[in-house]
């Protein structure tokens, strides 16, 4: 199958769609992906130099009565007429949306065009694309069956969050050692996601003063702007840590840690859960339809994580929270094992084997 994978403007639709296409093309079917103009996008292609890829005019969708509703409608139209031309020369058999409107137009080009088109939702409560876009699919498939009512027409399987191959577990010690840490600390991992650094790294600035005579080291991602500020609170409170702006390697982060604090983003819970990391979730306060909020309540019911809200945080009760964890190892490795229990196993072979069964069964009809 030529296939195209529409997946660009965050974190949490490109790295899903790159494990799709990595899954596609060990499977021998040719991948193309559709990413936005976004840094972010060309950056974490840039470590996959075998797939071709186009960039599209990223659009998020106004309010109806902004005056900026005209600039969404030439852009999509816009990215409409791009998809048209590539596919021309692709000439795909199945397009897959990761969500976002940089993914409806290249779903709707493939719909004009008559061939099997599908849409992915990673988080417990759909997002506007992906609601408009499900009337003209074949199929949507899900991240949590916590989902499937927002679908009541369409027809929905769950699949899982992909993940990317690289992110396989390693040694621990090992990764320690490779992030200059102790190989005999409790290992937390402070990580804000994409958008929400800043918010988490404020919390975790404010708890380090709790922190005495616990015996913790951090690793800590604080996003590019408050890298120096979160490196010299550690150095003032002598906490041991490993802050970075960002790791290009995150396997070696997850495979140190045995906790986390993080945004509840699709993407990240579908890693922390593949690393069986519990922790504490601070839902992103500003996402679309509070939907990280309903993504945490999902790891807090199944007992794989602590959901603790931004606008009730301080330091004492992050840090208070932490040690709780920290002070008791049972009930980390039951966490532990209850998270990776919401990981479903193969998530991207999933989402491919259900656009070959829907696709074939075409061919045949």
């Amino acid at each position: 199958m030529n296939t195209v994978i529409a997946c660009g403007g965050t974190g949490g639709h490109l790295f899903p769609g790159i494990a799709v296409a990595e899954v596609l093309h060990d499977r021998g079917h040719e991948v193309m992906l559709l990413v936005s103009e976004k840094e972010i996008d060309a950056l974490a292609l840039s470590a996959h130099g075998n797939f071709q890829f186009e960039k599209l005019p990223t659009i998020g969708l106004p309010s109806p009565f902004s005056p900026t509703i005209l600039g969404f409608i030439r852009r999509f139209y816009e990215s409409l007429s791009r998809c048209r031309t590539i596919y021309r020369k692709f000439k795909p058999q199945v397009v897959l949306g990761m969500g976002g409107f940089t993914s409806t137009a290249p779903v709707l080009a493939g719909k004009m065009r008559g061939i099997s088109t599908f849409i992915h939702e990673s988080n417990a409560v759909p997002g506007k694309a992906n609601r408009l876009t499900a009337r003209i699919v074949r199929a949507v498939m899900l991240g949590f069956k916590e989902c499937a009512p927002f679908f009541p027409k369409a027809h929905t399987e769950i699949t899982g969050t992909p993940i990317r191959t690289e992110l396989k577990p390693l040694d621990r010690q090992l990764a320690r050692q490779k992030l200059g840490l102790r190989e005999d600390l409790k290992t937390l991992l402070v990580m804000g996601g994409s958008q929400g650094a800043s918010g988490i790294n404020q919390a975790m600035i404010k708890a380090l003063p709790f922190f005495q005579g616990v015996p913790l080291q951090v690793i800590h991602l604080s996003g590019g702007r408050d890298e120096r500020l979160v490196a010299d609170n550690y150095r003032r409170e002598n906490i041991p840590a490993y802050v970075a702006a960002f790791h290009h390697r995150m396997e070696e982060v997850y495979s140190a840690a045995n906790l986390v604090v993080g945004r509840a983003g699709a993407a990240s819970l579908a890693e922390f859960a593949a690393f069986s990391l519990p922790g504490i979730l601070i839902p992103f306060p500003y996402a679309a339809d509070d939907h990280q909020t309903r993504n945490a309540e999902i790891y807090a019911r199944g007992q794989a994580a602590i959901l603790l809200r931004e606008s009730e945080l301080t330091g004492e009760l992050l840090a208070r929270k932490i040690r709780e964890l920290i002070e008791n190892p049972e009930l980390i490795e039951a966490m532990s094992a209850n998270c990776s229990r919401l990981s479903p196993k193969e998530a991207a072979g999933r989402v491919v084997t259900t656009m070959e069964k829907y696709t074939t069964h075409e061919a045949h009809l």
